[in-house]
């Protein structure tokens, strides 16, 4: 977008100068307008390259991202400024200029330059899928067709919010696991590369014979120092395979049901995303979109494509003439008391504020999870040590063991 250097006068009468980026000088004579200054002077200027030795590793646009808390700070702001009467382009373009992440701010400015061309805003969020979920837009277009977009901007930030502190539990609850599983991985290495290879100079000195423990440790050594980069490249491989197959449709489908069967972690896995379900929906109802709208643009905002599916077949269900409560009993997911709770909602016809109070109750019951995972865990963690502890002394222990009563004997 090209840049334009102004001057003009304030409300004052005092000269103004600076820089503003722009489809035309028009478009700053306007923007200067609504900011009370009279422009003089408008003329367009070659926009500053920034010199190859100064470009940081975030202006890379492949490793652009917007975090999930700067969008709860967008739309908690747009919420503020629609409030408040601000133009909702103005509003896009003063957060543009207030924003430091550069994918969020060329995002910004390139709806906003989308609203002055007359396109509607969810329209113009649709063009940024990589910024803005599908839910997002839904909910973004059915508050403009609705004129409560402030409330929906509010609405939205609660959302996010609540994803934020499910995801921070979860990285809360996983630390530790991790560092104890990073831990040993990293002691096993070393074990082998460089313990092991120390013990075997010794015991060939001694010209002593090795029992089969030790010898196979010595083997499983001398193979990952001699084919180190065999098993680099064979893991480089295997893991660049696996998040290949896993974007694609069919390989995604089938991870995400097997996340949903893995011993201890599978069942929080399995609330995690019907929590996610049963706020989404709720939140999609409260905003007026129709149901069989609703579970389609539910579906893809789960995070599991599993479940995403069986959301799907409940959307078929609902489009045969069959009831909610029907169709969410023969998707297989919820447990009886959920289906009670559902149920009591249709009849009472308040689904979003059982599906809100259902909602509460996964959350309930993760977070619980989430806070018996590291004991859970802990068990696994402590076998999986005590069987390192075991080849050690069988195979690097033993034989010193038996040298050192030969000797004595």
């Amino acid at each position: 977008m090209p840049h334009f250097s102004y001057k003009g006068r304030n409300a004052a009468g005092e000269l103004v100068a600076g820089k503003q980026e722009a489809a035309s000088a028009g478009q700053v004579a306007g923007l200067l307008a609504e900011r009370q200054i009279t422009p003089v002077s408008i003329d367009e200027v070659a926009p500053e390259k920034p010199a190859s030795a100064s470009i940081e590793f975030k202006d890379i646009r492949l490793f652009q991202r917007v975090k999930l808390d700067e969008l709860i700070l967008l739309s908690r702001q747009m919420y503020s400024l629609t409030k408040a009467g601000v133009p909702i382009t103005r509003a896009m373009r003063g957060l543009a200029m207030s924003v430091r992440n550069p994918l969020l701010e060329r995002t910004l400015n390139e709806v906003t330059d989308d609203l002055e061309q007359g396109n509607t805003l969810s329209g113009s969020l649709r063009k940024h899928s990589k910024v803005f979920s599908p839910l997002y837009i839904s909910l973004i277009h059915v508050g403009e067709n609705t004129g409560n977009l402030d409330q929906v901007f509010l609405q939205i930030s609660k959302y996010l919010e609540l994803e934020r502190n499910t995801i921070k539990n979860i990285k809360s609850a996983t630390r530790y696991p991790m560092f104890v599983i990073g831990a040993i991985a990293l002691a096993m290495v070393v074990i082998n590369i460089w313990v092991i290879p120390a013990f075997a100079g010794v015991f060939s000195k001694l010209g002593a014979e090795l029992p089969w423990q030790t010898q196979l440790l010595i083997s499983i050594s001398d193979f990952m120092r001699s084919y180190w980069y065999v098993l680099l490249g064979i893991f480089v491989v295997a893991l660049f395979s696996f998040f290949r197959y896993t974007d694609t449709e069919k390989g995604r489908f089938k991870w995400d049901r097997m996340k949903l069967r893995f011993p201890i972690v599978g069942g929080l896995f399995t609330r995690i995303a019907l929590g996610r379900f049963s706020r989404t929906f709720s939140l999609v109802l409260r905003s007026g979109i129709p149901i069989e709208q609703g579970l389609t643009i539910v579906s893809g905002a789960i995070g599991n494509s599993y479940i995403g599916k069986k959301v799907q077949e409940m959307r078929h269900g609902i489009e045969r003439g069959e009831g909610f409560t029907r169709t969410a009993h023969s998707a297989q997911m919820f447990s009886p008391l959920v289906l009670q709770m559902i149920g009591v909602g249709e009849e009472t016809g308040n689904i979003d504020d059982m599906l809100e109070q259902t909602a509460d109750f996964y959350e309930q019951e993760v977070e619980y999870d989430l806070k018996g995972l590291a004991s859970a865990i802990e068990p696994v963690l402590i076998v999986a040590i005590g069987g390192m502890v075991l080849v050690l002394a069988l195979g690097v222990f033993l034989p010193l063991w038996e040298l050192s009563g030969a000797v004595n004997r």
